[in-house]
């Protein structure tokens, strides 16, 4: 970004590095971690002199923050989330906070309502709907 212009997330102005940048919901870092922890496990008898306080404790997190747990949900949510030619920011957001009414979604990503590709509140209550029964059925 140029120096004159600021950076503001509720208009997507975030910078060029980060919106080609591929982002992770807690979830997906939470399967991620929890792989290579397993790897960890089995080369090592005792885990714990493989894996860093910090490995443990970001573990620990993604792991309390995620709201999916199952690996078909994650790809689930993802692909639900994907339709809807979100910003990779602004689904990261949605499928880590899952709000649960428009209002809340727009609140907390106010750029889908902005810059031309504003989403109708009917697809944004879709979309909700949608990752609200994974959650269910998880």
């Amino acid at each position: 970004m140029s120096g004159e212009e600021e950076e503001n997330a509720a208009e997507l102005k975030i910078g060029d590095e980060f919106l080609k940048a591929k982002c992770l919901m807690n979830c997906e870092v939470a399967l991620i971690l929890d792989r290579k922890y397993e790897q960890l496990q089995q080369m090592s008898d005792d885990p714990m002199n493989q894996v860093s306080q910090v490995f443990e404790k970001s573990l620990q997190y993604v792991k309390r923050f995620s709201r999916y747990k199952n690996p078909d949900a994650v790809r689930q949510v993802r692909e639900i989330l994907s339709r809807y030619q979100l910003a990779e920011f602004e689904l990261c957001v949605l499928g880590n906070l899952c709000p649960e009414t428009v209002e809340e979604a727009i609140a907390m990503v106010p750029s889908i309502k902005t810059r031309g590709r504003a989403h109708e509140d009917e697809a944004i209550e879709k979309m909700l709907n949608d990752l609200s029964l994974i959650k269910k059925f998880e």
